[in-house]
């Protein structure tokens, strides 16, 4: 051996020596490129890279190194989520363009959260085993604050864009400066300027509002008037080698934005069922698309306040937006309330949701089957579909398309990183290949709710147990179990509080203790009382102490009562009430 080749082989040997490394033994790797489940494997990991992958039964594994058995276990690449809005937030104020609400709640006081929150939804997206987040549509502040977490372990990787270029604004977000989350486009200048501006912020695509008809026009008149300026901005973006994302839910919107050069569709057409023509143009252009299923569904169900949230909902959102969903149950503007309500559960809605849903699955399928890529997405932050909880609900409806498990995991994976062509970095278990990875509990090929099962997450060098990333505060308690109590479920209602939690009449009556008791008078009551909902009207907090000032509905009467919760061990052990 030359000097030459000696002094490398030590160089690597003493970078391995001093990086961090990993060892996950005995795992069951799922291989979403081959789809094959391949068992007893040991994955090596080395600073943020994996670096070996061999038989459990080889022991050579590195001196020093963390050591996690995988038994029993499956390992799949971390999940990407390919459509959410940091801008967004998901609760019932945080589209005034959808419905007005502002007189109750400042607009200004909906943004200001979303910024102050961005990094719990960034937590809380790693904790549900989302390690990549395609942010589709944000504005030049969150452009800026991405940078803030870079490098932040705890973070997912972020791709984002900047406003949104469109030919049509709802007025309600104009003139809001760096948190104008669109760029009117009237002009084929206006586009190619609007490019510009966002390429100041270094965005990693650009998104098109391509929406027709609201200038008055029929769909297909109103998306061809508007072309030339479609066109104009693809081809700008493209100089500059970027990619386009375009926003076009109807056929005739998104052949042209395919035909012109788009690289991303971000919802699917539910207009119309494609042909085959279309299906071979996408195939043709290597575009990519993202159905966005459930979103809809989100908004007419909170107008029609007959949401299902379900136990992994309650407890993994974000519970304070989540609880802001029921607000229409007790909002004074009653008129506006009912209008929203008889919309939303008229039978006009009802059969045009079924019928775009129906259409949207169904294309799903046949653009699957044909072999165009598909990239899961939410549209996490609209109404209704909340930042990281969201994402089963969507692969669910996937799964209702007729979608393989294996195709849903692939979607969800390395159809994602294909977005921006980064397959070679991430999104498979693989040597070469970034370590971000789920460890789950059970398989996810067998039952796709299974990625819920989080054991262990890897993200940028750094090993997470998901009850890690975020600390329940004793008001995050409080406030889940008000959300459960509304919903009026059970498990979730009991799951803040102590196994031996004492219920008080104010100030020293004990009426009983114990969480089984607590399931008995519970269930007895949300079995039994029609239209139980606690309105809070006024919360304070004293270190571990929460005390809600609550209007309570039973039926037809209305109590006002005062719940004070005290905190420990992270769980709720007392609670006084005062009537």
């Amino acid at each position: 051996m030359n000097h030459k080749c000696l002094l490398t082989l030590l160089l690597f040997t003493f970078l391995n020596s001093i990086y961090a490394q990993v060892c996950i033994t005995n795992v069951t790797i799922v291989d979403v490129e081959k789809q094959k489940l391949t068992p007893n494997q040991t994955v090596i990991i080395t600073d943020d890279l994996i670096t070996n992958i061999q038989q459990s039964n080889n022991k050579t594994l590195p001196e020093n190194a963390t050591i996690i058995d995988g038994k029993d276990k499956y390992l799949i690449p971390g999940l990407i989520d390919a459509h959410i809005h940091f801008f967004q937030n998901g609760g019932l104020y945080t589209r005034p363009d959808v419905i007005d609400l502002r007189k109750f709640k400042s607009y200004d006081e909906e943004i200001a959260y979303a910024k102050t929150d961005m990094e719990t939804k960034l937590r809380r997206y790693l904790q549900n085993g989302i390690t990549t987040v395609i942010d589709v549509g944000a504005n030049y502040h969150f452009l800026k604050q991405r940078n803030d977490f870079t490098d932040k372990p705890f973070s997912p990787s972020i791709f984002i864009t900047g406003p949104l270029l469109t030919t049509y604004e709802p007025k309600v977000y104009e003139g809001l400066g760096e948190d104008e989350p669109f760029t009117l486009t009237e002009t084929i200048e206006d586009g190619i300027n609007g490019v510009q501006k966002q390429l100041k912020y270094n965005p990693d695509f650009i998104k098109i509002w391509y929406i027709a008809g609201a200038d008055g026009l029929s769909i297909e008149e109103s998306a061809r008037k508007n072309l030339p300026i479609i066109k104009a901005i693809i081809n700008e973006v493209h100089k500059n080698n970027l990619k386009v994302a375009v926003h076009a839910t109807q056929r005739i919107t998104a052949q042209l934005a395919v035909e012109n050069g788009a690289d991303f569709l971000v919802h699917s057409v539910d207009d119309e069922i494609l042909k085959d023509d279309f299906v071979q143009l996408l195939k043709k252009n290597k575009t990519i698309l993202c159905p966005t299923l459930i979103v809809h569904s989100g908004y007419l169900n909170t107008f029609g306040q007959k949401l299902n949230i379900s136990n992994y909902e309650l407890q993994k959102t974000d519970s304070y937006q989540l609880g802001s969903l029921l607000d229409l149950k007790h909002l004074t503007d009653t008129t506006l309330v009912k209008n929203y309500k008889n919309y939303a559960n008229s039978q006009q809605s009802i059969e045009g949701l079924k019928k775009t849903d129906s259409i949207s699955l169904a294309n799903l399928k046949i653009l699957s089957d044909a072999g165009v890529l598909i990239a899961t997405g939410t549209d996490a932050g609209n109404i209704g579909t909340l930042h990281a909880s969201s994402y089963l609900k969507e692969l669910k409806a996937m799964r209702k398309s007729g979608m393989s498990n294996w195709k849903i995991i692939q979607a969800s994976t390395i159809n994602g990183a294909k977005v921006f062509n980064k397959e070679n970095e991430f999104g498979l278990v693989d040597i070469g290949k970034k370590a971000n990875l789920v460890l789950l509990d059970a398989n996810p090929i067998e039952d796709i709710e299974n990625v819920t099962k989080i054991n262990t997450i890897f993200n940028k060098g750094v090993i997470f147990k998901p009850n890690e990333l975020i600390k329940d505060s004793p008001t995050d308690l409080a406030q889940r179990q008000l959300n459960a109590y509304n919903f009026r479920n059970i498990d979730a209602f009991l799951e803040p509080y102590a196994e031996d939690v004492e219920i008080y009449s104010y100030p020293d009556k004990l009426l009983y203790k114990g969480k089984e008791i607590m399931r008995k008078e519970y269930s007895e009551m949300f079995d039994k009382i029609p239209n139980l909902h606690c309105e809070l009207k006024e919360r304070i907090v004293q270190g571990n102490i929460v005390i809600d000032k609550e209007r309570v509905q039973f039926g037809n009467e209305l109590m006002e009562a005062v719940a004070i919760y005290h905190i420990e061990n992270d769980k709720i052990k007392r609670v006084y009430f005062i009537q």
